[in-house]
């Protein structure tokens, strides 16, 4: 059976668009409708792959974004590369209507679950959000209260991925904190300049080592091995610290 369910995570499967939005000038959410979806965990991703007329296929994984619901749609967070082969199709060209090719849910590893009980700390740079807000999410349907800290550092204000959201979240979900680096530029009023993350922001807005949060980071190569030697510099244990990231090695 285990066997069996493995095939199916990894069989191709037709993907309709259903539903398109703007989370930034270059990065578009994708709503698909993916028929026998089997589910997914929040920090999982998918495998894309599109064929061209001529049959060249060129394929990219990108991470899940929305939380799982029965019945309910699979989210993707594009950001556009301009030299990319994939996703200034998947942001600038694909239709309401249209479909693509999928096939996952992948990974296990890099994932949180509603029956973690320890504070969960998430450190996100640039589109490296998309996989943790895929927590923040899945911790509100389930209705759990685990308290989550999200670090997320970003150019500018610009380029702020689902900020009306996590605004609205800091709200209303109880024990979700939120606080924003900008790098390049920040808002009008911001209390500190802009810059990149470092031992201050982890120790100010994290939780302590002595806590024994769950620690997730994610995003380019060399964010994620700052955060990572920062975290373990200020006493967190390395096996509560889980990474994925994207691009080249530093």
């Amino acid at each position: 059976m285990a066997r069996t369910a493995v095939s199916g995570r990894l069989t191709w499967r037709a993907a309709t668009l259903a539903e398109a939005r703007w989370e930034s000038p270059t990065a578009r959410t994708l709503v698909l409708d993916v028929p026998d979806w089997p589910g997914h965990l929040p920090g999982q991703h998918i495998d894309v792959r599109l064929t061209a007329e001529d049959g060249y296929r060129a394929q990219r994984s990108y991470s899940i974004a929305s939380a799982w619901q029965p019945g309910g749609k699979v989210e993707l967070t594009i950001q556009r590369l301009d030299d990319g082969e994939v996703s200034p199709y998947l942001t600038d060209v694909i239709e309401v209507g249209e479909q693509l090719e999928l096939r996952g849910p992948v990974g296990g590893w890099f994932v949180w679950r509603p029956q973690q009980t320890a504070p969960v700390l998430l450190v996100a740079g640039g589109s490296g959000l998309v996989p943790l807000m895929a927590m923040v999410r899945a911790r509100a349907v389930a209705g759990t209260r685990q308290p989550f800290r999200l670090i997320y550092s970003v150019r500018t204000p610009e380029d702020l991925l689902y900020g009306d959201e996590l605004r609205r979240r800091v709200r209303e979900d109880q024990g979700l904190d939120v606080h924003h680096v900008y790098t390049r530029k920040t808002p009008d009023g911001w209390p500190s300049p802009a810059k990149r993350i470092d031992v201050a922001a982890l120790n100010t807005y994290g939780w302590p080592p002595d806590f024994g949060p769950d620690c997730y980071v994610c995003g380019p190569t060399t964010f994620v091995e700052t955060a990572a030697d920062i975290l373990v510099a200020l006493g967190h244990d390395p096996r509560r610290i889980r990474t994925e990231r994207f691009g080249g090695t530093s």
